[in-house]
């Protein structure tokens, strides 16, 4: 029988500190990645504009994906956390570059972010088991 629930990548450290949650989760066809902040040389970007910070975080989700067996074009749905509302134009032009056809389903709000970054995302990919 196979398990329902797989984590994918093993639990986050960020600094040493081991964080109660999984990269991803794969269950059944769908695989759920954790929100991801944009990350440099093992620590929260807190530096740069909100297009470096964008890449980042899309660079880390391509590569979870992957672990997963996934690509971004199996993501069906991405919700998105920026800190700046002014930050959304620039955000979506880095983000337009990554899903450039047939683009997931969105959900874009302003929010105070626990990291001091500009944005998180956190997306979701449908791949059948069999494929």
């Amino acid at each position: 029988m196979q398990k329902s629930k797989t984590v994918i990548g093993g639990p986050l450290a960020i600094g040493g500190r081991v964080l109660s949650l999984s990269k991803a989760v794969r269950a059944g066809d769908f695989v759920f990645l954790t929100g991801q902040i944009p990350m440099k040389d093992g620590a929260p970007m807190t530096e740069g504009g909100i297009e470096d910070q964008t890449r980042a975080v899309l660079e880390d989700i391509t590569a979870t994906l992957a672990e997963a067996g996934c690509t971004r074009e199996d993501v069906v749905k991405a919700m998105v956390w920026l800190r700046d509302r002014a930050d959304f134009p620039g955000f979506n032009a880095v983000y337009g570059d990554y899903f450039p056809s047939e683009p997931p389903a969105r959900s874009a709000v302003v929010s105070d972010l626990l990291v001091d970054c500009r944005v998180e995302v956190e997306v979701v990919a449908y791949r059948p088991t069999g494929e």
